[in-house]
């Protein structure tokens, strides 16, 4: 108990902040609304950033880092793309506007993402030594990689579908 108090205390308060708007992000997924590109892109670029940071603070000029986090987003972004095969998503040319489906899948996901991504920095920064064993550095950038992935290939798949749909509606004759 001492222990997770001390983790709690210890930890920035810019993460409970990051948990905060993730919470909320997942949460507002749950109903189908308007968004855009843009908002869709921010949950995406975030995760991406703290891989970033944490690789380039952790493992500075060490290609196989890369090469595995860049693995673990290649399979990732697969995985991210079949979750939205179902995708329900139409576009206000106009506008621009999305109109997406709910995705009951997003909470969840950025709570197991998080946590498994804050787990690790709390055992880096308890044991220090584990960023050098090779089966942990592995463990922490594939899975680091591969959960920014499927945020990444969710997006895609966002795009995707967005770009079809604006072109359809561009083209479709005039009545």
């Amino acid at each position: 108990m001492q222990t997770l108090q001390l983790i709690v205390s210890h930890t920035p308060l810019w993460v409970w902040a990051l948990l905060a708007f993730l919470v909320s992000r997942g949460v507002a997924a749950f109903r189908p609304q308007a968004t855009s590109l843009g908002k869709l892109a921010v949950v995406p670029a975030l995760f991406t950033a703290w891989g970033l940071w944490s690789i380039t603070a952790r493992y500075p000029g060490a290609w196989q880092a890369w090469a595995l986090w860049l693995a673990g987003i290649a399979v990732g972004t697969g995985i991210g793309w079949v979750l939205l095969r179902r995708l329900h998503m139409h576009v206000e040319p106009a506008t621009g506007t999305l109109w997406r489906g709910a995705d009951y899948s997003l909470l969840p996901l950025l709570l197991v993402t998080f946590l498994v991504k804050y787990g690790f920095e709390v055992v880096f920064a308890m044991s220090p030594a584990l960023a050098a064993d090779t089966s942990f550095r592995a463990a922490y950038l594939l899975l680091s990689g591969g959960f920014t992935g499927i945020f990444i290939g969710k997006y895609c798949r966002y795009l995707v579908a967005s770009r079809r749909l604006t072109l359809r509606a561009t083209h479709a004759p005039a009545n």
